[in-house]
């Protein structure tokens, strides 16, 4: 969904529906980063952390690369299975984006 010309982020910029599903993508890549992030902490492999979490690698796979969300208790499981604490917390919008 990202624009691929400098010329056509004006117009998808202000596409609200484009915008939407642009911040979306980028919340699902960034829960994604951050749960590598803490599985490459932990010292663990997908596979690893696969079997501590009782399921399958392609699901950890899926899971860091942003194409599933996760739920608030799979968030919970990665925590306890990579010994994190798992801290969620909502931060008011800037001016520039859209409501």
């Amino acid at each position: 969904m990202t624009p691929k010309r400098p010329y056509e982020y004006k117009i998808w910029y202000h596409d609200p529906i484009k915008f939407a599903a642009y911040l979306k993508d980028e919340r699902r890549r960034a829960l994604g980063a951050a749960i590598k992030a803490a599985r490459k902490r932990a010292g663990l492999t997908q596979a690893q952390l696969a079997q501590r979490m009782h399921t399958t690698q392609s699901v950890i796979a899926r899971l860091e690369a942003g194409r599933q969300f996760p739920s608030v208790e799979t968030l919970d499981q990665i925590a306890q299975a990579t010994d994190s604490h798992l801290h969620i917390s909502f931060e008011p919008k800037s001016d520039s984006e859209p409501t």
